[in-house]
């Protein structure tokens, strides 16, 4: 990997407020770096989580703790007026509840000690088949999401980073996930949706009698262990009641599969799974991982990527400046205001 390339092209898209454009870099640059160099680097080697870890690596092992987290959750970063290809097509974003044009990006993050890494990443493909019976032209992905999330998972513990719990969302609540993560000896937090089966005892299960899971009366942080319809451990349910802005109240239920925990234990833990929203919503505003014209899977690819190592330079920054992702564009924004300011006087008064 070109070094000074990856480095130019991160702080690039840190410092940058519009589109990123190889156009925009090389004007940055003074042409000292031309349009053609940048191009040539995004349409070289594909850039994957291989390459990913090799750069976050150092870092993760400065912060890893056998107590960590690996969070999953994927996003889509919207492309309406990008030619359609086998990454940029139609995906459900499950925030708007509909279908959107764009990238869909599965991501791995590591959290520990306070600090949160993204240590993998894949770019769901679709490919273009047709329809027997209808002859129409649609798309499908020959690899799952959560065949995706077990390979990715498997590499994390191939490259012997330590956590303890695995946190998902309910699109994660699977029983092959479950049991792809208690055979390696590591727990899950996942929320389950609320038409979800639920049996409060062993006995229970084995007449039969689950109840839906929004049919069960539990207070907030109460625990109650059972089992889960179509998985034969026994697993902890933990509700979560939630005030919304609008006075309204909300739930959220949880299934753990340490039954050794209570469940504020569980409630506290699972709160970290925010940190992956707070990653997507730095990739998007703070990196330009949606706002870059590339037009070929390669190029679009890369800078995808190139996108996730400007969030974890951003991290590197938090954690040195004691300053959020935010803050630190922040500065970074004011700076250049300043300077643009001045330039605009020099400019009144030659």
């Amino acid at each position: 990997m070109a070094k000074d390339y990856l480095e130019l092209y991160t702080d690039y898209l840190i410092s940058n407020r519009g589109l990123a454009t190889a156009t925009g870099l090389s004007e940055m640059t003074d042409a000292e770096v031309s349009h053609d160099q940048i191009t040539r680097y995004l349409s070289g080697a594909l850039f994957d989580s291989k390459h990913l870890w090799k750069q976050v690596k150092p870092v993760v092992r400065e912060v890893q703790s056998d107590d960590a987290c690996i969070i999953f959750d994927d996003t889509v970063l919207e492309k309406q007026w990008t030619d359609e290809n086998d990454i940029v097509c139609w995906h459900f974003d499950h925030t708007k509840g509909r279908n959107v044009k764009g990238v869909n990006l599965l991501n791995m993050v590591y959290h520990s000690n306070d600090v949160s890494i993204p240590i993998g990443f894949e770019v769901i493909h679709k490919h273009a088949y047709c329809e027997l019976d209808s002859k129409e032209q649609k798309r499908k992905a020959w690899v799952t999401k959560n065949e995706l999330m077990r390979a990715m998972l498997q590499t994390a513990l191939n490259n012997q980073i330590p956590f303890r719990f695995v946190l998902m969302d309910s699109w994660f609540a699977d029983t092959e996930n479950f049991e792809y993560i208690v055979k390696r000896k590591k727990e899950f937090i996942t929320a389950v949706k609320s038409n979800r089966y639920f049996a409060p005892s062993l006995e229970a299960k084995h007449q039969g009698q689950f109840h839906r899971v929004d049919a069960l009366e539990l207070k907030d942080k109460q625990a109650l262990r059972g089992y889960l319809k179509g998985y034969d451990r026994e697993v902890l349910l933990v509700r979560r009641i939630f005030t919304n802005k609008d006075g309204s109240s909300g739930t959220l239920d949880l299934i753990c599969s340490d039954t050794s925990l209570d469940g504020n234990h569980v409630a506290t833990i699972y709160q970290k799974r925010w940190k992956v929203e707070e990653y997507h919503k730095s990739l998007k505003s703070n990196a330009a991982v949606g706002k870059s014209p590339t037009k070929t899977i390669t190029t679009q690819m890369n800078h995808i990527f190139l996108s996730i190592m400007a969030v974890f330079k951003l991290e590197c920054l938090k954690i040195k400046h004691s300053l959020n992702h935010f803050a630190i564009r922040a500065k970074l924004l004011i700076k250049a205001n300043q300077i643009a300011f001045a330039e605009l006087q020099r400019l009144k008064g030659a």
